[in-house]
């Protein structure tokens, strides 16, 4: 397994950190941050979830100037962004910081797009995240952040930065899944 491939598990591997620090009920207190009050353990979460989505652009950047850019990493990388989002996004509605309905329409396209990326991996055919899919993954990564950091900053301006960045996140979610499906419905339609 070649060093992108590695960050990339490493990436997946921190998944269950940030549930263990998010979800166990430790009582580590609140600290107050550019304007937000903010239970210790979210922060310590927001900064793994950072950690972590930061590897995204890590792996990238060294499988595309070493070329190491293999199948193995076009599909593991794409998945692991999924896994990571999914369980943030989950952990946000459990925490009541994310409306829901928002949360199943992002992880149903996340699903919707894997399935298609599966059905066409079987046909031999290993299909990379494009641009659009690219921005869609930031912007879900800006949005749970600043949900994650209780909108610290846009807070003591009143600025509902994470709801919006949230918005933001399930447009670009949308318009990247119609987008995936629409450039690969004939090969879709040609592996039935």
């Amino acid at each position: 397994m070649n060093l992108p491939n590695k960050i990339t598990v490493s990436r997946i591997l921190l998944i269950p950190v940030f549930l263990l620090v998010m979800l166990v009920p430790f009582s580590w207190g609140n600290v107050e941050f550019l304007g937000a009050d903010m239970p210790v353990t979210h922060l310590i979460g927001a900064l793994i979830f950072i950690i972590a989505s930061v590897t995204d652009w890590v792996d990238g950047y060294f499988a595309r100037k070493y070329n190491l850019v293999t199948n193995l990493g076009k599909f593991l990388d794409p998945l692991a962004d999924k896994l990571l989002v999914s369980a943030a996004l989950i952990v946000l509605v459990d925490l009541e910081l994310a409306p829901s309905w928002i949360v199943i329409i992002i992880i149903s396209r996340e699903f919707a797009v894997t399935g298609l990326r599966l059905v066409l991996a079987g046909e031999g055919e290993v299909v990379a995240a494009n641009q659009l899919g690219k921005i869609k993954t930031w912007a879900q990564i800006v949005a749970i952040s600043a949900l994650l950091l209780h909108n610290v900053i846009f807070e003591m301006v009143s600025i509902p930065f994470d709801l919006i960045a949230l918005w933001v996140a399930m447009f670009f979610t949308i318009w990247s899944g119609w987008d995936y499906f629409a450039k690969n419905k004939q090969a879709f339609i040609n592996s039935k």
